[in-house]
């Protein structure tokens, strides 16, 4: 398939003489705020930034106030991806932003032993422009099984504001997940977080690691189980599945934080059966809240629980009743 490149208009602003004698990368990155440093910086490089009219391909040269700047930004893509007619749920889509609903089972992004049949399939079929984009717009990701709300930008200016207001901490994300054993009504974990050791694939609390909190409220208690409301202060890899691990409480159905639980015999046969037959971790990304990255609209989104876990919540109330 023929991917149509999004056009983004060119760049154009003079130097201001307060910034006389300041590099050229710190000058572009205060005249055009709404893209990182880093990626002007690449612009620089590939030659797409002209001072005064000449190509310049030196972040380190020096200005001297008054030049004109030319900036022909490119979509960086980071490589090509196929577009598949994959369906997708959109919760929202307007020229910069799209917000969908994942379901479970879905791998985000293409890697090793997904090469296609990924959401960024879906979305690059959805809207060939989105090739031309990092990571074809994605600004966050969600496990294969984990369902639930993402974000994805579908321009420049909103991939750099989205990016930012993450690091920020200004997009509030609320998960819902179903644990092994009764935990507190409350909780934090604040724990760093790093790569595995040994399982490179995984991540472990690590001194060292990168900082990460993660705190819950208990929603309903079962037998020997647990219904937790889920927030992230920080947003790293598989952070809520290590943290309740970390916690005792790994999340029902996830093999590679909690292994292969046996049932308590406290918990009934309805219940026991409707356990060990979860296919996935219990684990759904319920709300999505952020400033829109362009209007600054505020926006609000949720995902009702899918019905895998409606079921199994079902199956835990009961024996609750018992």
């Amino acid at each position: 398939m023929e991917h149509r490149q999004k056009t983004t208009p060119s760049l154009r602003a003079t130097v201001p003489e307060d910034l006389a004698g300041e590099r050229l990368d710190r000058v572009l990155g205060r005249l055009f705020g709404d893209y990182s440093r880093s990626r002007m910086q690449r612009w620089v490089r590939d030659g797409r930034v002209q001072v005064d009219g000449a190509t310049c391909r030196d972040n380190r040269a020096r200005v001297g106030g008054g030049e004109r700047l030319d900036v022909a930004p490119a979509e960086d893509a980071d490589e090509h991806w196929g577009g598949q007619p994959i369906a997708l749920d959109l919760v929202w889509r307007d020229e910069h932003l799209l917000v969908v609903d994942k379901p479970p089972g879905l791998v985000v992004h293409p890697g090793a032993g997904h090469r296609d049949g990924t959401l960024v399939n879906a979305l690059v079929h959805l809207d060939p422009g989105l090739g031309g984009l990092p990571r074809a717009g994605l600004v966050h990701r969600l496990d294969k099984d984990t369902s639930g709300l993402l974000a994805v930008a579908c321009s420049l200016e909103a991939h750099t504001r989205l990016t930012r207001m993450i690091a920020a901490r200004s997009v509030h994300r609320g998960y819902e997940a179903v644990v092994h054993g009764l935990t507190g009504p409350t909780g934090t974990v604040d724990a760093p977080l790093a790569r595995h050791r040994v399982q490179r694939t995984r991540m472990s609390v690590r001194d060292g690691g990168r900082a990460a909190v993660t705190h819950f409220r208990r929603l309903a208690a079962f037998a020997a189980h647990s219904h937790l409301a889920v927030t992230l202060e920080t947003g790293r890899t598989h952070q809520i599945r290590v943290h309740l691990a970390h916690r005792g409480h790994p999340i029902v159905g996830d093999r590679d934080y909690g292994g292969v639980r046996p049932v308590p015999a406290r918990v009934a046969a309805g219940a026991a059966r409707a356990l060990a037959a979860f296919p996935r971790q219990a684990l759904h990304a319920r709300r999505l809240a952020f400033p829109h990255p362009v209007s600054g609209e505020p926006l609000a989104f949720e995902s009702p629980l899918p019905a895998d876990m409606t079921a199994l919540l079902a199956a835990l109330a009961g024996d609750a009743a018992a």
